[in-house]
C-alpha cells in the first residue's frame, strides 16, 4: 500500500470538481495538502474511513486528522456519512467539518445533533472560499489539539 493512503491528514469528501480543486489549491497554498485524499461520493468516503471496498488494504486506525464533508453527495449523502462516523467508536474522535453550499437551518441543527465539529457554508466568492479553506486547514491540522488516543 502506498504511503499516501497510510498517512492521511485530510479526507476531502466533495463531488464538485470545481469545489474540490479549489479546496486542494487553497490547502496546497499553505502546504497542507501533502497527505490529502479526495473522494467524490459518500459511499467512497465510508469505504475509505472503514477500510472496505477499494480501501480494504488500509488500516482503519490510520484515519485522517480531519474530514471536510459536503452534505449533498451522490450514493450516500453527507448526513449519513456523518451519522456513521460519529456513531462508530473507531472513528468518532475524527473531527468533521461540514463544508457545504447548504445554508438551511435544519441541516445545521441536524449536523450538530449528529456530532459535527464545525459547520461552514461555502462562500460563493472565489477569494473568500480559498481563505476559508486555508484557515480550516491551518486550524484543524496545526492549531487544534486532538486527544492523545486519536493521534
Amino acid at each position: 500500500m502506498d504511503d499516501e493512503v497510510k498517512v492521511v491528514e485530510i479526507l476531502l469528501v466533495e463531488d464538485s470538481p470545481t469545489d474540490g480543486e479549489l479546496a486542494i489549491r487553497a490547502l496546497k497554498k499553505n502546504n497542507l495538502a501533502n497527505h490529502l485524499v479526495w473522494v467524490k461520493d459518500g459511499a467512497e468516503a465510508l469505504d475509505f474511513l472503514f477500510a472496505t471496498g477499494n480501501y480494504s488494504a488500509r488500516e482503519i486506525g490510520n484515519g485522517p486528522k480531519v474530514i471536510l464533508l459536503d452534505l449533498r453527495l451522490p450514493k450516500v449523502d453527507g448526513m449519513e456519512v456523518l451519522r456513521r462516523v460519529k456513531g462508530d467508536e473507531r472513528t468518532r474522535h475524527i473531527p468533521v467539518v461540514v463544508l457545504t453550499s447548504s445554508k438551511e437551518d435544519r441541516d445545521v441543527v441536524e449536523s450538530y445533533r449528529l456530532g459535527v465539529n464545525s459547520y461552514i457554508s461555502k462562500p460563493v466568492d472565489f477569494n473568500e472560499f480559498v481563505k476559508v479553506v486555508s484557515e480550516l486547514g491551518m486550524y484543524w491540522l496545526l492549531v487544534n489539539r486532538p486527544p492523545l488516543e486519536s493521534r
